[in-house]
């Protein structure tokens, strides 16, 4: 691993001369939407200190329909860092199965997104960037990161190592590339993982032509234990006359595994056609082409006196600074004009205007067009499964391995093509909203193993077509309304509506922020709710009944008092589940007990009436000189909490002094703690790598009401931010530090991160 992470860093050092400024008290953001610092145009390299070297970056994600560009902030915040090392979450509102990236699944139900057809890989949204989640960038100079967190040892230590490189070619054409590598090797017996994802990028911004193209591959490894055997080995040590260490507490399986390849490759482009206008420069232009001016004199000021240097030498003579200087300035230095001399004259002023403006391409009408091609594959391996372990054997044919071992596999592959024409928002002072139209056409190919020791196609296309109306310029008012309607193909008859808008003003002196969305489906359900085949599970159903959900949020921000509020319900009918029934059998005697689970079978359900789930969340930060608290408290009710179970309360608070050292190292020194109450959480099921609900009451189990505690010092130095941290903290033996029904939470850990920069 180590000599993996040496030759990474090696080869990035090779690719860039780049580093970037990120330290918070020098970074603004130009109205051209770059970050820049303070120290724009100095350089760090010894070699190039007579160079004056540009820096800065702009970061935005686009929308994945239509390629609207929305301006973000790169991931170079100090605060928090320290939590970015963690597969649960910024917050820890994720239950995981404790070990670095292993699956999970958000316990916010308002925030966990929509199903995907390929639904293998929602429980890894962590390690997965959308499309429409990605930032792409535009630099002024050649920018490189890497981060890396470590913890533990070569046994069971984890690690995860970042590298991002971004250049320009020139102003319009932005490239980039990322590679994300997590292995955790599990302080638990049989449960480490293994991801790589590699990721190339690049953006090309034209007044008329701009295009955004994606293309990344991930793999993901995870070996799957089944949880531990007896959760009385980490809630009840005292039962047992031995004292387990983590790795020596048994678990249900061995040598089982969970695979998933998957493939993306995205590109949107789009032609507008408008007119060119005369505009005046901002303030950020007028500098920025004052510094290229000045840096051009410069640079040619220094050549004129190099080869009169030169000239000089060859002539035998020795060059004479002060005459140079002087017969420099009586003919070819400019003179500065008095400002007394016809500086308030109109020409002198319509003149100077004149200088200061540029031409803007105002584009009135675009056409667009989007290509999605995703390919995935996902294998569930076994060679080791105990006596009785699934209710149901549907043959040593499926998947086409013999005998006792298990090889579930499954394809699938989806092509989505989107023309769309725009008329655009604030082409002029009538134009106040944006207008758009689509057409979406949509190959879906999914494969599956039959009983013959083969497999089975199934193909399914559609045809969505929809419209946009939105507002995203100004200060005040933004809004956005999406319609899309399935006409025909195996979609036919599903549509969704989609509205969000936000109001901010100004009340007493303090930023107001009052924003909404609201959402309704009627939604078919992905392939494998319908159609799954494997050597232990196996279902083809009718069609499903459609879904239909309706989501009401409101949410209210107070800028000053550093308040947000957010209130949603939700509202699902046909609300579609894997429901989990199995048996555990105790095995030894009261001081060796085990149990065994067996008799596991998993299908899909639908809720028989309408679920509702009412959500209030509440953020509130103080800060009282260094101090610092920052809290978020959650509270859902479900009214069918058998099927789809949330948390009554889930709580995150931050507790921190913020300082510097030495005037220059800024650091957060404190502690944080995620807690949420009881309640039957998902259970997760290794052969299908899902979160499914309990429904044998029988063995189901509750889990929760236990706090974990972290204490770190998070530090930031001029290019660098970096943290150590000790992990659960408030670890002791007995505590009931299970979250996922039977996968413990690893115990206390010392952990490191750093986070790097570099530039020219």
């Amino acid at each position: 691993m180590r000599k993996i992470l040496t030759v990474c860093c090696l080869l990035l050092a090779c690719m860039t001369k780049a580093q970037i400024i990120t330290d918070d008290a020098n970074r603004r953001f130009t109205a051209t939407g770059y970050q820049e610092d303070k120290n724009f145009g100095r350089s760090d390299s010894i070699q190039s200190q007579h160079k004056e070297i540009p820096r800065g970056m702009k970061v935005w994600t686009i929308d994945e329909l239509f390629g609207d560009r929305t301006e973000a902030e790169p991931d170079t915040a100090s605060h928090m860092f320290m939590n970015t090392a963690f597969t649960s979450g910024l917050r820890g509102e994720f239950n995981t199965l404790g070990n670095l990236g292993s699956p999970r699944i958000n316990r916010i139900y308002i925030d966990r997104p929509e199903p995907t057809d390929f639904f293998f890989t929602a429980p890894y949204d962590f390690f997965i960037t959308e499309p429409g989640e990605f930032h792409f960038t535009n630099t002024l100079s050649p920018i490189t990161n890497l981060s890396y967190y470590t913890c533990g040892n070569r046994q069971n230590g984890e690690d995860h190592f970042k590298a991002l490189f971004a250049v320009n070619a020139g102003k319009k054409l932005g490239l980039g590339m990322k590679i994300d590598y997590i292995y955790g090797r599990g302080y638990y017996s049989n449960q480490n993982t293994s991801h790589f994802n590699y990721t190339l990028y690049g953006s090309y911004l034209g007044d008329r032509y701009q295009a955004h193209l994606l293309a990344y591959t991930n793999h993901q490894k995870v070996s799957e234990n089944g949880g531990i055997s007896n959760d009385d080995y980490i809630t009840h040590p005292e039962q047992f006359n031995t004292t387990f260490e983590e790795n020596e507490i048994p678990t249900f399986l061995r040598n089982n595994w969970n695979r998933n390849d998957n493939q993306q490759v995205f590109f949107n482009q789009r032609y507008s056609v408008g007119f060119s206008r005369k505009v005046p420069m901002t303030e950020d232009e007028i500098n920025a082409r004052k510094f290229a001016m000045k840096s051009q004199q410069q640079n040619e000021a220094a050549e004129a006196k190099r080869k009169a240097q030169e000239k000089a030498k060859r002539d035998g003579v020795a060059f004479d600074e002060k005459e140079y200087e002087r017969q420099l300035q009586s003919t070819g230095r400019p003179v500065e004009k008095d400002a007394a001399q016809g500086s308030n004259s109109a020409d002198s002023k319509s003149e100077e205007e004149q200088e200061w403006m540029k031409t803007e391409y105002v584009p009135v009408t675009s056409f667009i067009h989007t290509a999605n091609f995703r390919n995935f594959k996902r294998i569930f391996q076994a060679n080791n499964t105990p006596a009785d372990y699934y209710l149901n054997d549907y043959g040593t044919g499926v998947g086409g391995v013999r005998g006792d071992s298990i090889y579930d596999k499954t394809r699938h592959w989806q092509l989505t093509n989107t023309l769309a024409v725009a008329l655009l928002e604030g082409f002029n002072k009538w134009a106040k909203a944006g207008l758009k139209a689509f057409a979406s056409y949509d190959i879906r190919h999914f494969s599956l193993p039959n009983m013959d020791n083969g497999y089975e196609s199934f193909n399914e296309q559609s045809l969505h077509i929809g419209g946009q109306l939105s507002k995203a310029q100004g200060k005040t008012l933004h809004y956005n309304i999406t319609g899309d309607l399935g006409v025909t193909g195996s979609d036919a008859g599903e549509f969704s509506l989609d509205a969000d808008a936000d109001l901010n003003f100004r009340l007493f002196g303090d930023t107001v922020q009052l924003a909404a969305n609201a959402v309704f489906h009627k939604q078919g359900h992905v392939f494998y709710y319908e159609h799954y085949h494997s050597r232990h599970f196996w279902w083809d159903q009718d069609k499903l009944d459609d879904i239909f959900h309706s989501h009401l949020e409101g949410s209210f921000s107070l800028k000053r008092t550093r308040s947000q509020l957010r209130v949603a319900v939700d509202a699902i009918k046909n609300y579609t589940y894997l429901s989990l029934t199995n048996n555990r059998v105790a095995t030894g005697d009261s001081q060796n007990r085990s149990f065994l689970q067996t008799q596991t079978n998993i299908h899909p359900e639908q809720a028989d009436g309408p679920i509702n789930v009412l959500t209030l969340q509440l953020r509130q930060d103080f800060k009282l000189g260094i101090f610092n608290w920052q809290n978020e408290i959650t509270y859902q009710r479900s009214s069918h909490p058998e099927i789809l179970a949330v948390p009554a309360l889930n709580i995150y608070s931050n507790l921190f002094m913020k300082f510097k050292i030495a005037h220059v190292l800024d650091c957060d020194f404190g502690a944080d703690m995620r807690f949420f109450t009881k309640y039957y959480a998902p259970e997760y099921s290794p052969a299908l790598g899902q979160f499914v609900v309990q429904a044998n009451e029988a063995v189901r189990v509750k889990t929760g009401a236990y706090p974990i505690v972290n204490v770190y010092a998070n530090f930031f130095l001029k290019h660098a931010r970096f943290f150590v941290m000790y992990s659960h903290v408030n670890y002791s033996q007995g505590n009931k530090y299970i979250f996922t029904p039977h996968y413990p939470e690893n115990q206390s850990v010392l952990r490191f991160g750093i986070s790097w920069n570099f530039f020219n």
